[in-house]
Formats: C-alpha cells, sequence, structure tokens
C-alpha cells in the first residue's frame, strides 16, 4: 500500500569555465573531473537502469553553464584529450599492479570506467546534452533549468535584471533540449518576494527552496514540507526535507563517510614519483589531482595511514546504505501519513557533484536505491511535474525569502570577502538595462555588442564567484572572473556610447565568453 512519494533532485552545476586562449588552465580541470566522475556516471547509472527494466523517476537540474558547455566543441575535445591521458596512465597502471596487487582491483575498476566515459563520448558524438535529452525524452528523467550564469536572485537590485537571468536560461533550455523547461532550481534556492511573478510570466511550473522557506511563509503551510504549495502567482514550490538531506550531507554521520569508501583526498598526482607520473601533468609539471586513487577512507586516520580501496567492499557499503535510505523513507511516510492524514512527499534535493566526485560511489548507491524502490509498493519514486498533475488542489501560501546557504539567508553572497561586488553589478545593471531600451532597435555590429554585453554581465554575476571568496578557495580567479566580466562590459558600452566598436576587442569577447550563442540583448527590456 503506498504511504508516501519520493523526489530524488540533483542539482548539476558548474561555473561557466572556458579558456581558448590557454592549452592547460586548471580551473577546467573542475568540468573535466566532473564529467569523468559524476556526469557520464549518472548517464551509466540511468543506461543500467533501462536495460534492467527498472522504470525509475528522477529530477535533475543541469545549469545552462554546464550545458553550454557539455555541448561546447572546444572544450569536449580537450575533454576527448584529458580522457586519453587517464586512459593511457591507467594502462601503465596495469602495469605496475602486477608488482602491486592490491592496487589491482582499484586498477580494474579505473581501466572499465574510462572505457567506459569513452564509450558515452564516442555514442553521443561528443554532445552529453544527447545523453541527457534521451532519458528525459524517454520519460524517467525531468530536467529543469536554472537561473542563467546561477546568478543569485535575491541580491540583484533590479526586476529586469533578475527578469534577464531567468529568460536567458528558459530561451537557452529550449535550444538544447527542444521544448520548455517545467521547473527552475533557483540558484542556491535564493528565493525573495517577487521572483515567483517572474516565473510565472516565463512559464515556468515549480522551484524549490530551503525548509524554511515554505515553514516560515504566510499562511503556515498545513503539512509542513510534506506537500507543495501554490504561491499566488500560481507557480508551485517544494521544500527540502531535512531528514534525508541529513543522512548524505552530514560530515559526522552521512553515508559518505562510511571507511569502506574512496578516500578523496589520496591521489596518485602526489603520491607517484615526479619522473613518472610528470608527463601525466600540465605543462607546467605542478601536482596536481589526477584522479586516480587507490585508499579507503578507513577512518580518522592520516592520509598516510589508509587502507587501500577494495572497490567490492565499497558496493557492498552502497548497497547498505541505499537499504537503510529506502527503510528510513519508509519509517518516515508510515508516521507522517498516519500524523498528517495524506499521503506525504519527500524532496530529497542535493549537489550533484556531490555524487561521484565527492563520493566515489554515490552513483551506485543511486542506482541501488531505484533497484530497491522498484522491489516495493510503500514508496512511489515520483517527479515534481507529475505530482502536481496527480494533486492539483494545493496550499496557496507566500514563501519567506530564504537560500539553502549557511544561517539560511544571504550571508554566504553578501559578506566582507565580497560585499564590494555589488555596486559594480547593479550600476552595470541598470546600464544594461538602459542601453537595451534605447537600442531595442540595433542591428549589425552594435546588435552584437549589446548581446555581448548581456553575456559579460550574466557571466559576471554568477554566484560562484561571491561563494569562492566566502570560502577562501581560488579566490584570486574568482576575483578576476568578476573584473575581467565587467571590465569587457564596460569597454563595450563605452564603444557603443561612442558609436566606434572596435571589432577586434568584441571578437575576442565573443570567442572566449561565447556562453549562449544565440542571445538576445533584448532580454533586459
Amino acid at each position: 500500500m503506498l504511504k508516501g512519494y519520493l523526489c530524488i533532485v540533483l542539482h548539476a552545476h558548474l561555473p561557466f569555465v572556458r579558456h581558448p586562449e590557454c592549452p592547460d588552465f586548471l580551473e577546467e580541470d573542475w568540468f573535466y573531473e566532473a564529467v569523468t566522475e559524476t556526469y557520464i556516471p549518472l548517464l551509466l547509472v540511468m543506461e543500467r537502469l533501462e536495460k534492467e527494466g527498472v522504470d525509475f523517476r528522477l529530477t535533475m537540474s543541469v545549469t545552462p553553464p554546464l550545458a553550454n558547455m557539455l555541448s561546447d566543441g572546444l572544450l569536449m575535445e580537450r575533454y576527448s584529450n584529458y580522457l586519453k591521458n587517464l586512459e593511457t596512465l591507467i594502462e601503465k597502471e596495469a602495469k605496475r599492479a602486477v608488482k602491486a596487487p592490491a592496487i589491482k582491483p582499484a586498477v580494474e575498476m579505473y581501466r572499465q570506467r574510462f572505457r567506459d566515459c569513452r564509450r558515452m563520448i564516442n555514442k553521443h558524438s561528443g554532445n552529453l546534452i544527447k545523453a541527457f535529452k534521451y532519458f528525459q525524452d524517454k520519460g524517467v528523467l525531468e530536467i529543469i533549468t536554472c537561473t542563467g550564469t546561477h546568478g543569485f536572485l535575491p541580491l540583484m537590485s533590479e526586476k529586469k535584471d533578475r527578469q534577464a537571468q531567468v529568460r536567458a536560461a528558459v530561451a537557452d533550455y529550449r535550444e538544447k533540449f527542444g521544448k520548455s523547461p517545467r521547473g527552475i532550481w533557483l540558484a542556491e534556492c535564493g528565493y525573495t518576494s517577487g521572483v515567483d511573478e517572474i516565473l510565472a510570466e516565463n512559464g515556468i511550473r515549480y522551484f524549490f527552496t530551503d525548509t524554511h522557506g515554505i515553514l516560515y511563509g504566510r499562511p503556515r503551510p498545513k503539512y509542513a514540507v510534506y506537500a507543495p504549495v501554490y504561491c499566488p502567482s500560481g507557480v508551485g514550490v517544494f521544500a527540502r526535507d531535512v531528514e534525508s538531506s541529513m543522512q548524505v550531507w552530514s560530515s559526522e554521520c552521512g553515508y559518505p563517510g562510511d571507511s569502506r569508501y574512496r578516500e578523496f583526498y589520496r591521489d596518485i598526482g602526489h603520491d607517484l614519483p615526479e619522473d613518472y607520473i610528470g608527463e601525466h601533468l600540465h605543462q607546467d609539471r605542478v601536482r596536481r589531482n589526477i584522479g586516480i586513487k587507490y585508499y579507503s577512507i578507513t577512518g580518522k586516520v592520516a592520509l598516510n595511514k589508509k587502507d587501500f580501496y577494495d572497490p567490492a567492499a565499497a558496493r557492498q557499503a552502497a548497497d547498505e546504505h541505499a537499504g537503510h535510505f529506502l527503510f528510513c523513507r519508509t519509517a518516515q511516510c508510515e508516521h507522517l501519513s498516519s500524523a498528517l492524514g495524506k499521503t506525504p512527499l519527500i524532496v530529497s534535493p542535493y549537489d550533484a557533484e556531490l555524487y561521484g566526485h565527492w563520493w566515489f560511489e554515490g552513483p551506485e548507491f543511486i542506482y541501488r536505491l531505484f533497484k530497491r524502490l522498484s522491489g516495493q509498493s510503500i514508496i512511489e519514486p515520483v517527479t515534481p511535474s507529475a505530482y502536481l498533475k496527480k494533486h492539483p488542489g494545493l496550499q496557496i501560501l507566500s514563501p519567506t525569502p530564504s537560500s539553502w546557504g549557511d544561517k539560511g539567508y544571504n550571508e554566504v553572497w553578501l559578506n566582507a570577502s565580497n560585499d564590494w561586488i555589488y555596486r559594480h553589478l547593479h550600476h552595470a545593471a541598470r546600464k544594461m538595462i538602459y542601453q537595451a531600451e534605447k537600442n531595442k532597435n540595433a542591428s549589425g555590429i552594435r546588435k552584437r555588442a549589446l548581446n555581448q554585453m548581456a553575456r559579460e554581465l550574466l557571466l559576471a554575476e554568477s554566484s560562484d564567484w561571491a561563494f569562492i571568496m566566502t570560502t577562501g578557495t581560488m579566490v584570486p580567479y574568482a576575483h578576476k572572473r568578476t573584473k575581467v566580466h565587467l571590465k569587457n562590459f564596460l569597454e563595450l558600452e563605452k564603444m557603443l556610447e561612442s558609436d566606434n566598436i572596435d571589432g577586434d576587442f568584441l571578437k575576442t569577447c565573443e570567442e572566449r565568453n561565447n556562453i549562449f550563442p544565440n542571445i538576445d540583448f533584448r532580454i533586459y527590456i
């Protein structure tokens, strides 16, 4: 007997990092690592489930920056070269494993992983958007969009600026997936009053908030976070369930901390001799993570005290944790259905990159969970659209301003480390709105300049830069990206005003910062 619904949501996002001017660029590795460890492994899970006849339901955001990178010819060509380097290295490692049998199971696992990555890339002609679209068209995956460049809407001062982020996302989604998006992941789950109205105007049917976004709404939610609600604008809202999130996210008791899982921080890029590993590093020969790791978490011991990684034991752990997760959701839904007098919906959202990149066995956990779900009838996996279609009569309330960042509001993106960016972003947004109105009939090189101004502003607004400044990792890069995009924007605006546009400068900007190839600057009108 049905006792509850489960909505698994994976938020897949990376900032737009593309540097054609450099053959090797450290920050581009973020993308290549995530493709190898998260995006392709998740596609492989869906492929396995399809072959085994498992009728799963998964929701994923594929943000516009990520979608543009996954379909970018240069980046995917570079990814192919990145993968070739791993393929060459793992064959060397297979020879070394003859005299080091403790690493042999992991070596064989990596060999198969890299073969699978190559097969997936070849199957879809180097465009992984096609792979995700295939599963959406099959009806088992619901792909949603995100604000255009992962811009944090609550800290944008102009409604038309927020509107442009949403319009850019919707237009890009239509180009990539051949249909309009039903839902959106607001960057950082950042909601503030009026955002839902912008979503409604752009055909978005639902979005997600953190728990308190609904719990502190007005009026108070009748079913807490265990049923979605509608905003007065008619847009649906789904809120995060804390219990299921903590079982995965928690650094203290979450599944990824199990001693049998792979240790993230021990990598052969640092372990092996330079004369052996050097040719597989960047041209500068600086030590870095390569992605081949032979040790397990083991416990709270020093990195040099870790045990060797056993892939079979890790798979067993993933199966046990999938069983435990389902057991807990079953008990949770049985309790809630009795207490609420209604079949509850558990919304479990996570960063997709947790699954595979940080928690290497995460995709296996997803596979085992859906296999177990298919063998019972108490919990039904569901997508947001399917749930809204089944349950049209929902409570109407106004969510409270919120985010899923630390402390639940805006502090992560507005503090002493990053507050300097906002006067410049707000100034540029006002200029963009003014120039779009003034030049709405522009054509030729002036239209190209306006389109590139829109790209540069959108890229400067990415919440990733403010986040990096707060966390203290790669801060110079975040500073540089913010400043470069704003500088490009202001240079182009100056040229536009003087009616003297430097075609070479414009072309360089277009080639380097080519997100949204078909953007129309009038999204700011």
